[in-house]
């Protein structure tokens, strides 16, 4: 999940950067002087990115006990909140990444029952290297061979979905049971219509 959605936005990214010429650019950043809030506007439209998105625009409640996930050696941020808008096509995701002590079957639980709200909820189980197209249909599919250790929880259509992608930990390299989580909506959109 996390590398198909990583690379839909840094394609959508890049894109959007190439068509971006003439643009203004405002960057906020936050106390400790990282970025915390970039927007791009330009006349074919812009980019608005934020570091610290709220849960809440995923559509979806927070595990009972969750902590927000650390920023690890990689210094990867754990939260963002993409906006890309153009007249061309339209781009959102929100994503934030959490864990806890509980077991795996039961964070699946938990989510299954918060993603019935969105539509019939499918079960996947991802790895880095079962990822495929999945075509020009809006129906929600697994990916590749269906036989990682990732699992996905998908609602919605393509174009709106909600995704949990839930990780088990590794007990010896993980330093201890649980399960590591990111909640994740996408929104996308054609040439007609808004996010």
């Amino acid at each position: 999940m996390r590398n198909h959605s990583q690379r839909s936005v840094s394609l959508m990214l890049a894109a959007a950067f190439l068509l971006l010429a003439g643009c203004s650019v405002n960057v906020k950043k936050n106390d400790n002087g990282q970025d915390k809030k970039v927007d791009i506007d330009t006349p074919f439209g812009g980019i608005h990115v934020k570091n610290d998105a709220d849960v809440r625009d995923t559509g979806l409640s927070v595990y009972p006990g969750a902590r927000p996930k650390q920023k690890g050696d990689s210094d990867d941020e754990k939260s963002a909140n993409v906006d890309i808008s153009t007249s061309a096509f339209g781009l959102k995701v929100v994503a934030v990444e959490y864990e806890t002590s509980d077991a795996t079957s039961k964070v699946i639980s938990f989510y299954k029952d918060q993603l019935k709200k969105y539509g019939k909820v499918l079960e996947c189980h991802t790895s880095d290297k079962n990822y495929t197209d999945e075509g020009d249909s809006e129906e929600l599919k697994c990916e590749g061979k269906n036989d990682g250790k990732t699992i996905e929880l998908k609602s919605g259509t393509k174009s709106n979905q909600h995704i949990v992608a839930i990780n088990p930990r590794d007990t010896d390299k993980d330093k201890g049971k649980g399960s590591d989580f990111a909640l994740v909506y996408v929104r996308m959109r054609g040439k007609e219509g808004t996010i």
